[in-house]
């Protein structure tokens, strides 16, 4: 064997290629059976290979395993590997077989990331579900920018607080969802035995919600119809809604395939209704205006593209509300009242409700109301009544759009009768 050398960057680099159709070994006077294999093919880009010349396990011989090449591997880095190495055969483990380990591991870590796991659990469980886009995007917005690339073992119930607290300070009604959908999300990876526990199963909720109760008043309505006038597909779409008390997702949704024109019915499918049953809805004579006025641009009935559903509803929220505020002014202006400085503050499931409770108001039994907007019933009347009160819910729907069109006009319910009365 020839001389070891006292390995330097400044003799490795300094040396030179071996004769054509050989190969040397160079051994390194610091780490024993450690080397730089040269060859006939030697350059200043890749003098050598760095190697361990030993009887690896399993083996009967000495033999040299590459480590890696100079100059892309550094000295340091090279005799580092080499001495653990050394240590793993002094122990009967193979390098080779411990370094595949490691990969696999190192494999395994990767998919275990939080955002890994998390887009297994969307494809998983929340393609299923009608909300699983917004569910979806909100952990991508919130949450996998954070932990994206933490493994979800790695994630600890101070973790999921300090989340929380973080949203809470912009969105504290926002910080609950996102708690709500994690809980969901690490259950259904207890479930996939990629956890022992939940990180956030004992996390409490950082804002008490109370339940709405908004009910618009009759002014606002006005105001807000005569607003949703300069609002296009989203005005229309506003309208809709607040005639036929369903939901934005569902409304604004709708297709034309949908909508029996001839029988004034609009046929919610299952899979788009909210509570996973198809829906009939009886539609007024003013939620059929509403639909006249919609241009015909593809299969949907609220677009602008045609292809798709109108989008972007917070913006429209917003200049829905500076214009109903203009609108509530005029009416109180009109009316004699001081107008107001602004609008109290409503969401756009408020239509819903307000379309609800008027028609309590005219007299409709709670029954015929909660069929009208799809609620589910507990308990042995919703086991076994199966009655689908149709005539009733056309009847109050009607009632509806009567009430409805006088509010907007300003006759205070004309001669709008109740349900009541319509029987008598």
């Amino acid at each position: 064997m020839a001389a070891k050398r006292d390995f330097t960057d400044r003799f490795l680099k300094a040396i030179k290629p071996a004769g054509l159709g050989k190969r040397v070994i160079i051994f390194d006077a610091v780490v024993p059976q450690f080397g730089i294999r040269v060859t006939d093919k030697s350059s200043t880009d890749d003098i050598g290979s760095f190697v361990l010349v030993a009887r690896f396990p399993g083996s009967d011989n000495p033999a040299p395993r590459r480590i890696g090449d100079y100059p892309a591997m550094s000295l340091a880095r090279a005799r580092a590997v080499a001495r653990e190495w050394r240590e793993d055969i002094r122990q009967g483990v193979d390098p080779k077989l411990k370094e595949a380990q490691r990969r696999r591991e190192e494999e395994r870590r990767r998919a275990d990331t939080f955002a890994a796991v998390f887009a297994a659990f969307a494809d998983d469980h929340l393609a299923t579900l009608r909300t699983g886009a917004d569910v979806r995007r909100s952990i991508e917005k919130h949450v996998v920018p954070r932990w994206g690339q933490c493994p979800i073992s790695e994630i600890r119930r101070a973790d999921v607080n300090e989340l929380v607290r973080t949203l809470r300070k912009d969105s504290p009604i926002g910080a609950n969802r996102v708690l709500a959908y994690l809980k969901t999300f690490f259950s259904w990876a207890i479930d996939q035995d990629l956890l022992e526990a939940s990180p956030a199963a004992s996390v409490k909720r950082p804002a008490k919600e109370t339940k709405r109760d908004r009910v618009l008043t009759d002014s606002e309505i006005r105001a807000i119809w005569q607003a949703c006038g300069e609002l296009g597909a989203f005005g229309r779409a506003f309208r809709f809604m607040l005639a036929t008390g369903q939901r934005r997702t569902e409304a604004g949704e709708i297709v034309w395939s949908e909508i029996d024109r001839a029988n004034r019915l609009w046929t919610l499918p299952r899979q788009r209704a909210k509570a996973d049953r198809a829906h009939e809805i009886p539609l007024s004579d003013l939620a059929i205006s509403i639909l006249d006025a919609c241009p015909k641009l593809g299969d949907f009935v609220f677009t602008t593209l045609g292809t798709r559903p109108i989008s972007g509803w917070s913006k429209a929220k917003a200049a829905l509300d500076r214009l109903a505020l203009e609108r509530l002014k005029e009416i109180a202006v009109e009316r004699g009242d001081n107008p107001p400085t602004t609008f109290a503050d409503w969401r756009l499931h408020d239509l819903r409700r307000t379309a609800a409770t008027h028609i309590a108001k005219l007299g409709v039994d709670r029954i015929v109301i909660s069929k009208l907007l799809n609620h589910a019933e507990g308990g042995v009347t919703g086991l076994y009544d199966r009655h689908s009160r149709d005539a009733e819910k056309r009847m109050a729907m009607d009632l509806w759009g009567q009430r409805l069109q006088a509010i907007i006009s300003g006759t205070d319910g004309g001669n709008v009768v109740s349900l009541n009365a319509a029987r008598s």
